[in-house]
């Protein structure tokens, strides 16, 4: 007879107190569902599925989505959700994709979608921006850009909101419930079902949680238990799932809903005095104050795309027609790594093209040893 060793004894011993606690924090699924919404989309494509149809099933956010903290793939929540798909619906090929990026947040999802997400038809998504939007109206007006488009799709995908948390308990779920709401979309809160157990100490922080933002891999676990219960509720309903309503009219706009997305390769400079485009990075960069280059591009509300990191990084001024400028800065005092800031430069522009006008300061942060700056493209929304 074949003896385990002592140490496979104890990684059984540990795989199997990490599953009866993630079944323990899953019994808290009651909690998370906010709202289980008009779940005809839902079961649309769970008919779909039991069917043995191929379905697509995706997940789009920040660095949570993305598997930050995982410590492996098949671990990140949104993986856990494709195989709770894969295992209740064994005939049918269910296909993930992450779109996922970290450090971003839904205005630049809303400009990405077409690319990212919607270019592989997904049946099914999730939608977590809930920890980097603010808890704003201007985020829930791209918000629900993001989810009007993915709303309208032909094949009418079902569309899930799941709010997770920052270290005090905060997210975006105000603002953003009000989009899911007027939808009638499901809402499952990954928040509102831990954060009282840790708030009443029957949880600890480092428990579900790897930092101040990402959940380790009982975190990851949770939230996909969470979403596996409206699943779940959704597949016992009996009878044929009810038609898919009309989409209503926006809530607060349907500028967000027509977006376009301009990468460096793929803008040409109107001028261009001391700027190069450097097609390993994909960006437009410059390290020489004074330097000066303008684009045109349509649409009527512009945001910009720069990188930020702390390094010997410069500051810019990008200005829209005759319009007040703003000043951006390449530089953070973080050592976490970079990132790509989108920032909204004007809105309510009439339609139309307009000329943005990128110049380099000589002026920097004191913590910065130098000037470079690293322009990623620039979007557009209100684009018809």
């Amino acid at each position: 007879m074949r003896r385990m060793s002592k140490w496979a004894g104890l990684a059984v011993f540990v795989f199997s107190a990490a599953w009866a606690r993630g079944a323990d924090l899953g019994a808290l699924a009651p909690q998370a569902l906010v709202s289980t919404g008009d779940l005809s989309r839902v079961r649309q494509v769970l008919e779909r599925a039991r069917r043995g149809e191929p379905v697509t099933v995706a997940v789009i956010g920040g660095s949570i989505t993305a598997g930050a903290k995982a410590s492996r793939p098949e671990l990140r929540y949104g993986n856990r959700v494709a195989d709770w798909w894969r295992t209740a619906f064994p005939q049918a090929k269910v296909t993930f994709v992450n779109a996922g990026i970290g450090a971003t947040g839904s205005n630049f999802g809303a400009l990405r979608a077409p690319r990212d997400l919607l270019s592989h038809r997904p049946d099914f998504v999730v939608v977590e921006y809930g920890v980097n939007d603010g808890n704003t109206q201007a985020f829930a007006e791209t918000l629900e850009g993001l989810m009007r488009q993915i709303l309208k799709q032909p094949n009418q995908p079902a569309v899930v909101q799941l709010f997770m948390m920052n270290r005090s308990g905060g997210n975006a779920q105000e603002w953003h419930g009000k989009v899911g709401r007027h939808y009638q979309l499901p809402i499952v809160s990954y928040r509102d079902a831990l954060w009282p157990e840790i708030s009443a100490g029957r949880v600890a922080w480092e428990e579900v949680m790897a930092d101040e933002v990402h959940p380790n891999d009982l975190g990851h676990d949770c939230a996909a238990r969470y979403v596996a219960h409206l699943l779940e509720a959704a597949k016992a309903q009996t009878g044929t799932a009810a038609p898919v309503p009309p989409l209503p009219a926006p809530l607060f706009g349907d500028t967000y809903e027509h977006t376009a997305l301009f990468e460096a390769p793929d803008l040409k400079p109107l001028s261009n005095s001391g700027w190069t485009l450097d097609e390993k990075e994909a960006c437009w960069r410059s390290d020489q104050p004074g330097s000066v280059i303008a684009f045109e591009i349509e649409g009527t509300a512009l945001f910009s795309m720069h990188f930020v990191v702390k390094r010997a990084m410069g500051k810019a001024k990008v200005q829209v027609d005759d319009g007040a400028p703003a000043v951006f800065d390449g530089w953070f005092n973080q050592t976490w790594g970079g990132y790509r800031s989108t920032n909204l430069l004007a809105k309510e522009l009439k339609p139309g093209r307009h000329t943005v006008r990128v110049e380099l300061l000589a002026e920097k942060n004191p913590g910065s040893e130098g000037h470079l700056f690293k322009l990623f493209g620039l979007g557009a929304a209100g684009t018809r």
